[in-house]
């Protein structure tokens, strides 16, 4: 077969296999059909399918196959990570600046201390950093990666809990969207190279001077330009980002974070992300499934995965309850807060193919983050259903 028919053959799977096992499982509850669509990534790379069945493995991911799929990976990545960052509402965060502040920064807090001092004990065992990362790099990614909030996929989860637009829903879009804001912060200056800093430093200069003009320019175009010129924003930051040696991705969230949400018609926004979803992100999935190893064993990888689930739940579950005491929050308030900015889903593995596309930590350290982002995603739903049914009946009888 030529590669165009091979190419063919990996669209099937990827969109038919997921999709299949979600239907016939039922599995919406626990594992939403972007978790099984990450799971079989998982299943469908080098340490699973390429162990068991080398030759259909390697039949199917062929060089050639692997890199079309990743072109499509990435445009489908980059417009995700802009939704993400249209969609940050800082204005109602400064409103209720005091509240959002003090309750961001712990949910963002101690889960990154907790995260930081697992990735501390990771380092007593080789094979977990990655062969370009400073000690602190490392720590601090792994750490940040445990603090993550997936907002895109917070959204989705609080629609199915039909608690997106009350009060309670919009706060926690105002947490997660300052923690956001702070994820990527401390992911440039992971990423700060001193030996490329000029370019970086250039790159920032050149983006808030077209960024002045590119907003200037979108006040002044119809609804149906601007998204064209939206998507030439988008490459054109992208590129930018990854040429000063940031990440492309990294340009992608910048690009999108200057963009005001009033813009386009929330209801098109809404079903762009829809499509990003169905049409492109599965390959992203697959993509990151065929880049996870399991050279140091898999009792390894799932103990690592485990502390890291531990100190990204507990961390977050416990700033959460900090926050609750100290701003005198409700009973019950905090824990189902905790546990929907836990979730950590597509932000979190965008954010460890990151730390991997620059060498900052192993194929086994991906590996352990993305089981744990997972199983945070699977957890949600389960968890804070009869929690949520709990505080809205403890809710009703206070007023």
């Amino acid at each position: 077969m030529n590669t165009t028919e091979i190419f063919l053959i990996a669209m099937a799977i990827i969109f038919s296999l997921p999709w299949l096992i979600w239907r016939a499982g039922r599995t919406d509850y626990y594992a939403p059909l972007v978790v099984v669509q990450i799971l079989t990534g998982i299943a469908l790379g080098p340490g699973v399918l390429g162990r068991f069945y080398p030759d259909y493995y390697a039949f199917v991911f062929t060089p050639a196959v692997v890199q079309s799929l990743n072109g499509i990976a990435w445009w489908a990545v980059m417009l995700f990570v802009m939704i993400a960052g249209i969609e940050l509402d800082l204005r109602q965060a400064w409103v209720h600046r005091r509240e959002s502040s003090i309750t961001a920064g712990l949910a963002l807090g101690t889960p990154l201390l907790f995260g930081c001092l697992a990735a501390s004990l990771l380092l007593f065992h080789d094979g977990w950093i990655g062969r370009r990362a400073l000690t602190w790099q490392f720590v601090l990614g792994v750490g940040m990666a445990c603090s993550v909030t997936a907002l895109p996929i917070l959204i989705l989860l609080m629609e199915k809990l039909a608690i997106l637009r009350q009060p309670i829903g919009q706060r926690i879009l105002r947490y997660a969207s300052l923690d956001d804001i702070a994820i990527w912060g401390v992911l440039a200056l992971i990423l700060m190279d001193w030996g490329r800093v000029g370019k970086q430093l250039a790159f920032l200069l050149v983006f808030a001077l077209l960024g002045y003009a590119f907003r200037a320019l979108m006040r002044r175009l119809t609804d149906r330009d601007r998204w064209h010129v939206a998507l030439i924003w988008l490459a054109v930051c992208s590129f930018g980002a990854d040429w000063a040696g940031l990440h492309f991705m990294v340009g992608a969230f910048l690009a999108g974070a200057i963009i005001d949400t009033e813009w386009f018609d929330q209801r098109r926004m809404d079903l762009l992300r829809h499509h990003v979803l169905l049409v492109a992100m599965p390959v992203f999935f697959l993509s990151t499934g065929l880049r996870t190893t399991w050279t140091l064993g898999g009792e390894a990888v799932f103990t690592a995965a485990g502390l890291l689930l531990i100190a990204a739940v507990g961390g977050k579950l416990l700033g959460t309850r900090i926050a609750g005491q100290l701003l005198g929050w409700p009973p019950g308030e905090a824990s189902l807060i905790g546990w929907l900015l836990q979730t950590k889903a597509l932000i979190m593995i965008i954010f460890a193919n990151i730390l991997l596309d620059k060498d900052l930590i192993s194929s086994e350290t991906f590996t352990a983050l993305l089981l744990m982002a997972v199983v945070s995603t699977m957890l949600t739903v389960p968890v804070v259903a009869p929690k949520l049914k709990r505080w809205q009946e403890l809710v009703g009888r206070h007023r």
